[in-house]
């Protein structure tokens, strides 16, 4: 079985112009289906698709990874484009959490409040083609590819950042993001996880997903892993963690921060790669 992954938008550019931005979208095609994982933060996604010859009307399903802006504010684009295509006359199923429209916002008291959310109403998603299959339980995107659902927080060291907020009310609250999820991708290798950010820990979510399959080998982990910002000692625990699990292939992109990316990078050598717009990966 062969996995393609193409990653259509990432903060950075992997290739000759290709746009990069803040935010990830990752094209998965396999033997089954063509899917995508999340849409980046605007309708740049479209550009690079084109820019890359991805044919967009091949994706059958949609997975977000979270509500927020830099995962899904391409959403509208890509489905006026399949709209148009008319390759999904009956629309497209979209599998996501059930909080994804949850308010969210970056919240800093007396300093900042900035609204980071899905930026559409459900109900104009909907009319361009949207088929929501909102669950916190995984979902199967294919015989061999499902989403985690909703990722338990086991570890010491993983905590999710302080500033991200809801809103109950006129109240700004801690946003737990359970709408955080992955994607897992059964291999004769072992697991494929792709991240979209693992806000709720890249461990606990490595670990759901060895316990969500039964399967203790993970053989690639792609995405962000939103150790931005994160402790020297928090990345060391990562990285001792990640050694551990003996994986083989881990491709940072977007949350990962490059201080974080470099030392990935330092710890992995060769397994190590920058997962930046424009990156074609076999696996």
């Amino acid at each position: 079985m062969t996995v393609k992954i193409t990653t259509l938008m990432e903060n950075t550019s992997g290739a000759p112009f290709i746009c990069g931005e803040w935010g990830l979208s990752m094209l998965v095609e396999t033997d089954e289906n063509t899917f995508l994982f999340d849409t980046g933060p605007s309708e740049r996604i479209i550009e690079n698709a084109q820019r890359l010859g991805v044919d967009l009307s091949k994706i059958d399903k949609i997975a977000l990874s979270h509500g927020h802006y830099d995962h899904t504010g391409g959403l509208q684009a890509v489905l006026i484009n399949l709209l148009e295509s008319g390759a999904k006359p009956d629309g497209i199923e979209i599998i996501a959490h059930p909080d994804i429209f949850q308010p969210k916002f970056v919240h800093i008291k007396d300093a900042v409040t900035r609204d980071i959310g899905i930026p559409f109403a459900r109900e104009e998603l909907e009319a361009l083609g949207a088929r929501f299959n909102l669950s916190p339980d995984p979902v199967q995107i294919n015989s061999f590819t499902t989403t985690t659902g909703e990722i338990a927080t086991t570890t010491e060291y993983e905590q999710i950042e302080a500033t991200l907020h809801t809103k109950k009310g006129d109240q700004y609250v801690p946003d737990e993001l359970a709408d955080d999820l992955s994607v897992i991708i059964k291999t004769e290798k072992g697991l494929i996880v792709l991240l979209g950010c693992a806000h709720r820990g890249i461990i606990n979510t490595l670990n759901h997903a060895r316990q969500q399959t039964g399967i203790e080998k993970i053989y690639a982990v792609i995405g962000g892993t939103h150790l931005i910002g994160a402790s020297r000692q928090r990345i060391d625990a990562t990285i001792a963690a990640l050694k551990e699990m003996k994986i083989e292939k881990i491709g940072a992109s977007h949350c990962t921060g490059l201080a974080a990316a470099a030392l990935l990078a330092n710890a992995f050598k060769d397994a190590f790669f920058f997962n930046n717009a424009g990156t074609r990966t076999v696996l």
